[in-house]
């Protein structure tokens, strides 16, 4: 049996390289890369950490302070409902994406979803939810009359998005009122008595405090 080595091809002996030494220099050159771009890292001392386990944190809820010990990864909305007592059920898990407006709740007086807040984030601001309003409120008062609920899962959410809107919006027309509250969806359809809703508690909430 020959012992000789089959010459190599006229290309490769040009070429100079081979599959091998080409994904080896690959390799060598991506982790040159990456070392060269790595950013300076900050010293331990510098970077706060919390968790992964629970954390006590204070949220200001309805004009009370609220003391919890939850995991940063906690949402608000699920603080609420879960690790307060007694829970906070008002504001409704749905989609839980931020999509639908029935976690709706009002935070430093804006309209936020309480599933896509962080509890841990939330600290230091001032949140409010349906539970705050009184039984005979306008604005639900005036979701009764105008039959703007079916199986009411995501009338708590519009009660408290209606509350912000007019807030910044106290005389509002129809078409305000659909751009306005457009964050907030109603599996029932019952957007046509929602909007008569709005409209008679904007008159309401002016009525009263203009006698007031």
């Amino acid at each position: 049996m020959s012992s000789k080595k089959e010459p190599q091809s006229l290309d490769k002996r040009k070429a100079g390289f081979s599959r091998r030494g080409f994904l080896g220099g690959v390799g060598l050159g991506a982790a040159g890369t990456g070392l060269l771009e790595r950013p300076a890292e900050a010293s331990p001392a510098a970077v706060a950490v919390s968790g992964p386990g629970p954390v006590p944190i204070t949220l200001t809820i309805n004009g009370k302070p609220v003391n919890l010990k939850v995991e940063p990864r906690v949402t608000l909305l699920d603080a609420m409902r879960n690790h307060m007592e007694p829970p906070l059920t008002g504001a409704k898990r749905v989609c839980d994406r931020g999509s639908c407006g029935a976690c709706t709740v009002i935070m430093n007086g804006k309209s936020v979803y309480a599933c896509t807040v962080l509890a841990i984030d939330a600290q230091g601001k001032r949140i409010e939810t349906i539970e705050s309003l009184p039984v005979n409120n306008p604005i639900s008062t005036a979701f009764v009359d105008h039959d703007a609920q079916q199986c009411g899962y995501c009338t708590p959410g519009f009660v408290m998005a209606t509350k912000a809107f007019l807030a910044e919006n106290p005389n509002p027309t129809v078409e305000q009122v659909n751009h306005g509250l457009g964050g907030n969806l109603c599996r029932c359809g019952t957007y046509m008595g929602i909007r008569q809703a709005v409209v008679q508690a904007s008159k309401a909430m002016k009525g009263a405090k203009q006698n007031g």
